[in-house]
């Protein structure tokens, strides 16, 4: 009798939901099961990983962009009997740094809360978009489109929550050495949000993993590239057991 492929997670990032993972899903849910959360107004990372696995099997894969490898970060310190696989995609593991720079990086993500609050989520998409998408790509108008329109699907609301999360985050580098699944680890060449050198890092501290970059990528890799990261985590996936 032969056994079933593990479940697989799908986790999305900052105010993003399932069309993050659309061209992935779709592909994947040929072979397996495949669930995407929605965090709702979680304000931290740890309630957000409850919220992905409160409805999940015993045994899963997970996959996390951005903002959602986090996620799976609390999921694998929480519970990790129950990950058969790992894929880190565009992410970062550091927690917000102490001084000037963690300053910085508060005081640039407030700006981009405060656009959101005062001229709403579309303004705030339009702004933020320069810097998670390889500027080639700036000019392909249905790509553009789709992620403005899955942003504007959140609110204000979400996004505080969202914020709130990620400054708060803690370091995931006692957790990354910890893994011993199959793992993935992914990324753009040109994510300047989440840079390439930190995947080299990531990938260093988890013993059992695999680099893969994609060529003409910014942050946004599973919808800039989409047949190139499903072509990875494919492989990634077929190498995993229940």
């Amino acid at each position: 009798m032969s056994v079933p492929p593990p479940h697989l997670l799908l986790l999305p990032g900052l105010v993003c939901d399932a069309d993050v993972w659309k061209h992935q899903a779709h592909s994947l849910a040929g072979v397996t099961t495949v669930s995407v959360p929605d965090y709702g107004l979680s304000d931290s990372l740890e309630k957000m990983a409850q919220v992905a696995i409160e409805r999940a099997p015993q045994r899963f894969a997970l996959a996390g962009h951005s903002m959602g490898a986090r996620v799976s970060f609390e999921i694998v310190r929480r519970a990790p009997e129950r990950v058969v696989g790992l894929a880190i995609l565009d992410s970062a593991y550091r927690p917000r740094p102490a001084g000037e720079a963690g300053e910085r990086e508060k005081a640039n993500r407030l700006a981009l809360l405060n656009i959101a609050q005062t001229q709403g989520m579309l303004a705030m998409a339009l702004r933020w978009l320069p810097g998670i998408v390889h500027p080639a790509r700036l000019a392909d108008q249905p790509l553009v489109d789709s992620i403005v329109e899955m942003i504007c699907r959140k609110t204000p609301e979400i996004f505080a929550a969202q914020i709130k999360a990620l400054l708060e985050r803690p370091d995931a580098a006692p957790v990354l050495a910890s893994v011993r699944c199959p793992t993935l680890v992914l990324c753009g060449r040109e994510d300047t949000w989440s840079p390439l050198a930190g995947h080299q890092e990531m990938a260093a501290l988890v013993p059992n993993s695999k680099l893969v970059v994609i060529e003409n990528s910014g942050h946004m890799s599973t919808m800039e590239r989409p047949e190139d990261v499903t072509a990875a985590m494919t492989l990634w996936f077929a190498g995993l057991k229940s």
